[in-house]
C-alpha cells in the first residue's frame, strides 16, 4: 500500500501539459540574471564609450551656446533634437540587446508559456505554515546557499579586478582630458563585465537543479498513472463490451455473404473460409467470411442451406484464415492453389446442371507455398 502512494513514476506527457497549462514549469532566475548582466556587460564595454563620446558631445555642445541662443526658445528644441540625433543610436543599441537577452533568458530554461492561472491568487501562497515550509525546506537552503556563493563569488571577481586595475586607476590623473574619462570607462566595463560572468557558475549549477526539481514536483504515484492510462484508454468493460459489438456486428455481415459465396474451403472440423469471384470483374477472389469452431460451423451450416459448395482442403483452409482478412483479396502467392478449387468447384456445377462431365476429384496436394502454410 505504501507503494501506491509514493511517486515513484515519471511524469507522462498529459501531467506535463497539464502543469504547463497552470504555469508549473521548470524556470531559472540565475540563469536570466546572469544572461541580462553578461549581454548587458558585453553591450556597454562595445557602446559605453560610443554613448560616453555622445554625452561629452552635448554636453560639450551646451556650453558652447551664445547668450542669444540659451534664452532663445526655437533654438531650445535644436538644442534637443541635436541631443536626441547623437545620443538615441548608442543607447537604443544598448537598451535593445538588453531587452532581447531579458526576454532570452526567461524563456531560455522551459520556454514560452503564458497562462492566468499562475497569476491567479492562491490562498496556499498566504499561509503561514507553507511560507515556512518553503523558507526552511530543501528549497529554502539552496536558495541560502546560492545567495552566498553569489555573495562570495562577485566580491571576490570584483577584488580581483581591483587588482588588475590598480595601477591603470592611479594613474588616470596623469592622462589628458577627455582621454583619461573614457579610460577609465573602459576599465568600469571590463570590471563590470567580469563580475556578471561570475554569475555563469551560479546560473550553470541552477539550471540542472531546477529541472531535476521540476521533474521531482511532477512525480506521480503508480495509481495516478493507471488512473491516467484508465482514462485515457476507457474503461476496460466498456472496451470489451464495445469489442463485443463489433464482433458480432462484423460476424453478422459475414453471415449475410455466405449465401453469395462461390465456395467455402474447410478443415474440415476447426477452420471454414469463404470465398467469391466475380468472373467478369478484373479483381482477384475475395475471403468474404472466416471463422474457427463454432463460427467454422456456423459458416458450414448457412453455406450447406443455401447450396453453396464445401471443399475439404485442410492446408488451404488454415492459409487463408491466417493470411487473409474478410473482405480482401486472396494473396498471389496462393491463386494456383484457389484457382484449382474454384475450377473443380465450377466443373461439378456444370456437371450437376448436365452441362458436362464428372470432374477428377480434386488434388489434396494443393500448391501452397511453405511459407503460407500453417
Amino acid at each position: 500500500m505504501a507503494d501506491t502512494h509514493e511517486k515513484t513514476e515519471d511524469p507522462t506527457s498529459k501531467r506535463l501539459d497539464e502543469a504547463r497549462k497552470k504555469g508549473q514549469i521548470a524556470r531559472s532566475r540565475e540563469l536570466a540574471t546572469a544572461l541580462v548582466l553578461v549581454f548587458a556587460a558585453s553591450a556597454f564595454l562595445m557602446m559605453g564609450s560610443k554613448i560616453a563620446e555622445a554625452i561629452f558631445a552635448v554636453t560639450q555642445h551646451s556650453f558652447e551656446l551664445s547668450y542669444e541662443q540659451v534664452w532663445d526658445q526655437n533654438n531650445m528644441f535644436m538644442v534637443w533634437g541635436y541631443a536626441f540625433n547623437v545620443i538615441t543610436i548608442p543607447v537604443l543599441s544598448f537598451l535593445i540587446i538588453v531587452m532581447i537577452a531579458g526576454i532570452y533568458g526567461s524563456i531560455a530554461l522551459g520556454g514560452y508559456n503564458f497562462t492566468w492561472q499562475s497569476a491567479s491568487p492562491k490562498m496556499s501562497k498566504l499561509s503561514p505554515i507553507n511560507g515556512l515550509k518553503r523558507m526552511f525546506g530543501v528549497n529554502g537552503l539552496v536558495e541560502l546557499l546560492k545567495a552566498f556563493a553569489k555573495f562570495f563569488v562577485v566580491m571576490g571577481m570584483a577584488y580581483f579586478a581591483m587588482v588588475i586595475f590598480k595601477d591603470e586607476a592611479l594613474h588616470l590623473d596623469l592622462e589628458q582630458y577627455p582621454r583619461n574619462i573614457f579610460h577609465a570607462i573602459e576599465m568600469v566595463s571590463w570590471g563590470f563585465l567580469m563580475m556578471c560572468c561570475a554569475m555563469i557558475p551560479i546560473a550553470a549549477f541552477d539550471v540542472p537543479f531546477q529541472s531535476y526539481k521540476h521533474n521531482k514536483e511532477m512525480k506521480m504515484t503508480k495509481q495516478e498513472v493507471k488512473d491516467e492510462r484508465k482514462n485515457a484508454e476507457g474503461d476496460p468493460q466498456v472496451k470489451g463490451r464495445i469489442r463485443r459489438l463489433q464482433y458480432q456486428a462484423a460476424a453478422r455481415r459475414m453471415m449475410q455473404a455466405v449465401p453469395k459465396a462461390d465456395v467455402v474451403v474447410t478443415n474440415p472440423t476447426h477452420y471454414s473460409v469463404a470465398l467469391q469471384y466475380d468472373k467478369d470483374g478484373s479483381r482477384a477472389p475475395v475471403l468474404v467470411a472466416k471463422g474457427v469452431d463454432e463460427m467454422a460451423m456456423h459458416i458450414r451450416k448457412i453455406a450447406s442451406g443455401n447450396d453453396v459448395p464445401i471443399i475439404e482442403s485442410p492446408m488451404l483452409a488454415r492459409s487463408l484464415y491466417y493470411t487473409t482478412e474478410v473482405d480482401h483479396e486472396v494473396p498471389e502467392k496462393l491463386f494456383m492453389a484457389v484457382a484449382q478449387v474454384l475450377a473443380y468447384v465450377y466443373q461439378l456445377k456444370a456437371f450437376k446442371q448436365g452441362k458436362g462431365k464428372r470432374p477428377k476429384a480434386l488434388r489434396k496436394d494443393l500448391p501452397i507455398p511453405p511459407e503460407l502454410r500453417h
